[in-house]
């Protein structure tokens, strides 16, 4: 699992977001748990309203982030936004809201077929980047669903993980 490193500029996700501990109920991903209930109101909102949208950067592509506030040690409990991709912040429905990311440096890992369902994140954070020279950057990760994306269980589907990191100092 070797990523690209790359450089991003800000990134403004317009979307919706969940706080809590998505997985409290129902315990791998679902449609059923916190994460598959957000994107299923996000996706009604989309389709209904995706006109009143403005700068949408690619319509046929999804962006889920995942980040930690202080607390998430103690709580578990964590924020998740789902969303698309826009180059502005214009007028966008009520229903949504708006996450900017800072610019910053990305390992990027592509997973196909049965990496999406497996434990990659135990694989990023506890065997790649403890010998890699990177450490993490920022407390979020974006999970890009492209429209290679054909679901976790398909062979041929892709996802692309980014995760921000910077070098280890020494």
């Amino acid at each position: 699992m070797e990523p690209e490193i790359i450089e991003s500029g800000q990134m403004t996700i317009v979307g919706m977001t969940f706080y809590g501990d998505p997985f409290k109920d129902v315990k791998d991903w679902s449609s059923e748990n916190e994460i598959g209930k957000i994107w299923a109101r996000f996706s009604k909102v989309w389709d209904a309203r995706k006109a009143e949208i403005a700068n949408v950067l690619d319509h046929d592509a999804g962006y889920e982030v995942h980040y930690e506030p202080e607390e998430y040690k103690e709580t578990k409990n964590f924020y998740v936004t789902v969303g698309v991709e826009v180059s502005e912040v214009g007028v966008v429905p009520l229903e949504l809201s708006f996450k900017v990311l800072p610019a910053t440096t990305y390992a990027v890992f592509k997973l196909k077929g049965k990496e999406i369902a497996s434990n990659w994140p135990d694989r990023i954070y506890k065997e790649w980047m403890p010998g890699s020279g990177y450490e993490e950057a920022h407390k979020f990760l974006i999970e890009c669903y492209g429209p290679t994306f054909k679901g976790p269980d398909d062979p041929e589907s892709e996802l692309v993980i980014r995760v921000p990191v910077r070098r280890k100092a020494g």
